[in-house]
């Protein structure tokens, strides 16, 4: 037999029995859906975490207190002295800007309406090198920083919560942990992030934190963001950071009280923990494929108990044992690879609900399904056909004619 003529077979049998193919399709057609699905949201996962850092900026590099690479005893904190140590282009001279934030959790409060926020501490420069941007209003200056002043700038979900609207806010009052803030900003829409949402967040000026916000150490820093001269100079910039630090803190190679991230650094660990978040979901998602094939196991043993006496017919009038393997491994291929295809329609249909569902939630989310993920789940349905049709086809073939005519 031509493949033409195996496959119209194929259809003939299948279409004998609609019901029961169209429950064992459905079977492929759930687990390849999820498998696409999973595998489309894992690949937007990554891609929205690359893209939220590649908006830092590519030569932004962060330095953190502490260091989990090493066992330091009584690691010193971050310091403003070391900031500015960072910023001497004598002894940094591929450090182009440096930014030391103060952190915390604060109450913010205005119109009777309160909600908690990460307050953050900033100096000018912090709007260069976060490229930050303001939909309205202007960034902290260098006479409020120095007056102490009680400005504030907000973020869009924070002005939401606490206004019930993101726009013209400029000059009205807001309450952190009691004390009266200005509102002189409205920060740009950022997202979602590594370090937390963008967007519920106040910035105030590093002074007016150091004084009135934060308990701790007047001179101590949560983190200090370093954008470098370029691009290419951020390793040099790294060293010469690494290299500040171990000498004011008295620290050797390899005893860092500190950490160093770079943009790579960051996207590398994002790309590692997506990737395998990606592995987990699709693995989960296959498993459903595997049940789908054991349904078609299951259909083809049936359906060669019910073509028992067929199978002996044919082998009387000469059909060979491969025409009978080919012929059921045929079905059983068939089977899958309908499911697959429509298996594939149904992921894409699920990976669009979930970004409108995103949307309505105000938490915009694009899942990415790429060729890889629709060619890997088809060709893995198709698999899944032969290998669960393999034991059904060859019982079939393996029949005496015999006794295949007599079988009642």
């Amino acid at each position: 037999m031509n493949l033409s003529q195996i496959i119209v077979e194929a259809l003939e049998s299948l279409n004998a029995n609609k019901m029961r193919s169209g429950l064992t399709i459905l079977g492929i057609v759930i687990g390849v859906a999820a498998v696409i699905a999973m595998l489309g949201v894992g690949n937007g996962a990554q891609n929205s975490i690359s893209g939220s850092i590649n908006d830092i900026g590519t030569n932004i590099l962060f330095v953190f207190t502490g260091n989990d690479q090493a066992e330091v005893r009584n690691p010193r904190p971050l310091t403003v002295k070391d900031s500015e140590a960072i910023a001497d282009p004598f002894a940094a001279p591929s450090v182009q800007a440096v930014a030391p934030v103060i952190q915390g959790q604060h109450e913010i409060a205005a119109g009777g309406e309160k909600t908690v926020v990460q307050v953050s501490g900033v100096v000018p420069v912090h709007a260069q090198v976060r490229n930050e941007t303001l939909t309205e209003g202007e960034f902290i200056n260098e006479s409020q920083l120095l007056g102490r002043a009680s400005v504030a700038i907000i973020g869009q979900d924070t002005a939401d919560a606490i206004f019930g609207r993101k726009s013209g806010l400029v000059g009205e009052t807001i309450r952190i942990d009691g004390q009266p803030f200005r509102i002189i900003g409205i920060l740009s829409s950022k997202g979602g992030g590594m370090m937390g949402s963008q967007d519920n967040r106040v910035l105030v000026p590093f002074t007016t934190s150091q004084s009135r916000l934060e308990t701790g150490s007047a001179d101590n820093v949560d983190v200090i963001y370093v954008q470098a001269v370029s691009p290419e100079a951020v390793s040099a910039a790294s060293d010469e950071i690494a290299q500040i630090l171990r000498t004011r803190h008295r620290t050797a190679i390899g005893e860092d009280d500190f950490t160093v991230f770079t943009q790579q650094d960051l996207l590398s660990t994002a790309g590692s923990i997506t990737g395998v978040l990606t592995v987990f979901l699709g693995g989960i998602a296959a498993i459903s494929l595997l049940v789908g094939g054991i349904g078609i196991m299951n259909i083809m043993l049936v359906s060669v108990s019910e073509r028992t006496r067929e199978i002996g017919l044919r082998k009387a009038l000469g059909a060979r044992k491969r025409d009978i393997l080919t012929q059921f491994l045929a079905e059983s291929s068939l089977l899958s690879f309908l499911g697959g295809i429509v298996g594939v329609i149904l992921g894409w249909l699920i990976a669009v609900a979930i970004e409108q569902v995103s949307i309505v939630l105000e938490s915009p989310f694009q899942t990415a399904i790429s060729a890889d993920s629709i060619l890997l789940a088809t060709l893995f349905s198709a698999a899944v056909g032969l290998f669960f049709g393999i034991y059904p086809a060859n019982r079939a073939a393996s029949l005496e004619p015999v006794e295949a005519l007599r079988y009642e």
